[in-house]
């Protein structure tokens, strides 16, 4: 059974402000926030406090949100998508959203790096298609690095 530590209110403020940094807005929902040993943060409802969690035999609690290393947040596919409409509710608006065409939608979900040659700088983006937001990504010279799942990988995506 994998042992997850409650973040405390110091690290939930880090979270939220690199959140900040890299897509101009910071969670506002009433989440407890849990995070593994891998550095794989996790978003439950706050009345999971009131379940005895020491008696109970889980592999896991809540939304796998986002993977934190070092100074940077690489969001989940479910993450992403949670975070864009919770956004989207606050009336806020995201930066480091990259929008894609339906060739390249089609590429990345068949586990291809997009080339991006207009974007030069290394930062983690939103994935969009038709104002949607579907995934998160690293940009890194020019190309978008696919961090798809092989499991949401296909041929049909709609």
């Amino acid at each position: 059974m994998e042992r997850l530590k409650i973040l405390k209110s110091k690290e939930v403020k880090e979270f939220k402000a690199i959140l900040k940094k890299q897509f101009s807005y910071a969670l506002e929902g009433d989440y407890a926030y849990l995070e593994n040993a891998k550095g794989k943060i996790f978003l439950v409802n706050k009345d999971i406090a009131r379940l005895p969690l020491d008696k109970l035999k889980t592999d896991r609690f809540g939304i796998y949100f986002a993977e934190k290393k070092h100074d940077h947040l690489r969001l989940s596919l479910e993450g992403a998508q949670l975070f864009a409409q919770e956004a989207k509710k606050n009336g806020k608006e995201l930066s480091n959203v990259i929008e894609f065409t339906m060739p390249e939608m089609r590429s990345y979900y068949h586990g291809i790096d997009i080339n991006k040659p207009e974007e030069s700088e290394t930062k983690h983006v939103l994935l969009s298609y038709k104002g949607q937001i579907f995934a998160s990504s690293k940009l890194k010279e020019g190309k978008i690095l696919n961090f798809l799942p092989k499991i949401h990988r296909g041929e049909t995506i709609f």
